[in-house]
């Protein structure tokens, strides 16, 4: 296993709901060594199969107002109905371990995360059209029409932010898209700054 430097990196993730972010995340998570997902708070309900702790942490409105009101929040959003927030205790402490995070957050989030920690990069995930989109919030069969269509009208405004992230990933043939990410993370890792902590003895030693 790779030896990270003192300081990782962080990795902002968006995408519209059906673009497929959380299956390359948890993909690339599990290939990649030294890498952390750092998990919200949301006040929505807990789907079927998801976790307490691994996919979000789910708390009431009230809980969520105490984590607010106590400053405990790197950031905080409210998404259709419900509220999501970031705690600093899941970004900042892996981080002082020296491993990256990745850090799965709306456009508003995204926007007080790099104002707060400007050395973060951005990643945003593109469908690779509308009616895919569309075909794969129907396959969850979680939904009805009607959310559908708002979580349509949701992800073209969600999808009008691009422009503010510094990578930009089609999500069209998943292990392509894949691929795209892990090169982007391992271009995060081969930054000079990172190299010369990890390599500061050879690079010490080939200068003599």
């Amino acid at each position: 296993m790779t030896t990270l430097a003192p300081q990782g990196t962080l990795f902002i993730v968006s995408a519209p709901s059906g673009a497929g972010k959380t299956s390359l995340v948890k993909a690339l998570r599990g290939e990649c060594d030294g890498l952390a997902v750092s998990v919200s708070h949301t006040t929505r309900a807990r789907r079927p199969g998801e976790t307490d702790g691994r996919d979000y942490f789910f708390v009431s409105r009230e809980e969520f107002r105490r984590i607010t009101d106590a400053g405990e929040f790197l950031e905080h959003a409210q998404v259709f109905d419900n509220f999501y927030g970031t705690a600093r205790s899941t970004v900042e402490a892996p981080l002082q371990r020296g491993e990256d995070v990745l850090l799965e957050i709306d456009w508003q989030g995204a926007r007080q995360i790099r104002q707060l920690l400007p050395y973060c990069l951005s990643i945003f995930i593109l469908p690779p059209s509308l009616a895919a989109l569309e075909r794969r919030l129907s396959a969850r069969g979680q939904d009805n029409q009607e959310i559908i269509a708002r979580r349509m009208a949701e992800a073209i405004s969600e999808m009008s932010h691009y422009a503010e992230y510094d990578y930009l990933v089609i999500n069209d043939v998943f292990e392509e898209a894949l691929a795209e990410l892990r090169a982007i993370l391992t271009a995060s890792r081969l930054r000079t700054a990172r190299q010369v902590a990890r390599h500061s003895l050879l690079i010490e030693g080939l200068l003599g």
